[in-house]
């Protein structure tokens, strides 16, 4: 007899974690209730470390910490769902019958299967939710809104299967915008209806101080100035047409960090330098520091800064998630320096010598941004 879906991912104790069609390893629960991994011998042979602090390219299992979030390593909790991601998924699974209080991380994985951000990919995999063509914008932000009120939406299963995989705590979906992956976002409950044309201008911003940052632009509201869309960065299309994904790792991931771990921009520098063996890479995020102090952006935790993997290196990828956010009491998530607020040069200047940045290149940056923000 059939097993119910509820049955079945709750009999989930292991996975396939896929890259490209080809099997990295396998992902499982252990008794102690913590995710162990292995490589797989054919990704040994050719393969690379998917996180080279953690999950060295080597045979043996390895097991999560007792404190890991999740139970799970973090390049693989980078592929859970956010906040919207969640609601999305929880919701979903209420209107199937799933009570998902006791939902494991890996069945949640199951539920993202192919379709996370990066390119890692999980099987087995349930397809719940059916894509619909339509992009109104206005009628999917409206959507949106009311999933985040409490109520129903009446396209629940389109959204589902465009944003359940999201980052991130604002509504937003996957979309191909003339045969290019992008993703549109939509305010939150209490945002301003205009927040998508204020993070454009802000996008505009960080590329006019240097700042390398995705393809951006505003798609047409009826009822806003325009909702900001983004071209997507893990993924890359060849002249034909053909889609490729590109494996990303966050900041957070990488160093094993929790969301409330508190986090220094001398980490990320640290992590830059040892990662990418590039001093352009450390320049990139001295940028994206300053700039996040310079406009306001105390929303810059390590989960907002990811690297990817391309052509046998990983780099720093391009700066996103660039808002203006107040934070919590004006404190940056991520201190530079020992300081959530009242940043001078000096800590800009201390950080960026942790990434091999001179006291010259340091200020020269500074007062490029500096003439663009202030």
């Amino acid at each position: 007899m059939p097993k119910t879906l509820a049955e079945q991912l709750a009999a989930i104790r292991h996975l396939d974690v896929l890259l490209e069609g080809t099997r990295v390893g396998t992902l499982a629960t252990t008794r102690s209730g913590l995710a162990a991994f292995e490589y797989a011998p054919e990704w040994l042979a050719s393969g690379y470390s998917i996180s080279p602090l953690s999950l060295p390219l080597r045979p043996g299992l390895f097991e999560a910490s007792a404190d890991a979030p999740d139970g799970l390593f973090g390049v693989f909790r980078d592929s859970l769902p956010d906040d919207w991601g969640r609601l999305l998924q929880d919701r979903m699974l209420a209107k199937l019958g799933v009570k998902v209080g006791s939902l494991s991380a890996l069945a949640r994985l199951s539920l993202v299967g192919s379709s996370g951000l990066g390119a890692l990919e999980y099987a087995p995999y349930w397809q719940l939710g059916e894509r619909a063509s339509s992009n109104d914008w206005d009628l999917l932000s409206q959507q949106c809104q009311r999933l985040l009120e409490g109520e129903t939406a009446d396209s629940l299963d389109d959204i589902y299967a465009r944003g359940s995989s999201s980052g991130g705590a604002r509504p937003k979906v996957m979309v191909d915008l003339e045969g290019k992956p992008w993703i549109v976002k939509f305010p939150a409950r209490f945002d301003d209806p205009d927040s998508g044309a204020h993070e454009y201008e802000l996008a505009r911003l960080a590329k006019a101080c240097g700042i390398i940052v995705p393809e951006v632009r505003l798609v047409r509201s009826r009822i806003c100035k325009g909702y900001f869309a983004t071209k997507r960065f893990d993924r890359t299309c060849d002249d034909r047409g053909a889609v490729r994904k590109v494996h990303m790792a966050s900041a957070a991931a990488l160093l094993e960090a929790s969301p409330y771990d508190v986090m220094d921009y001398r980490d990320l520098m640290q992590l830059t330098l040892e990662l990418t063996g590039n001093v352009a890479d450390c320049e990139q995020l001295f940028r994206v520091m300053y700039f996040n102090v310079a406009v306001g952006n105390c929303d810059d935790h390590a989960r907002n800064f990811s690297y990817l993997y391309e052509n046998g290196a990983w780099r720093l990828s391009p700066a996103y998630d660039l808002t203006k956010d107040e934070g919590f009491l004006g404190e940056h998530a991520t201190l530079v320096n020992g300081k959530g607020s009242a940043i001078e040069e000096s800590d800009l200047l201390s950080v960026g010598a942790a990434g091999a940045i001179s006291a010259r290149k340091g200020r020269e940056i500074i007062r490029q941004i500096a003439r663009a923000t202030i």
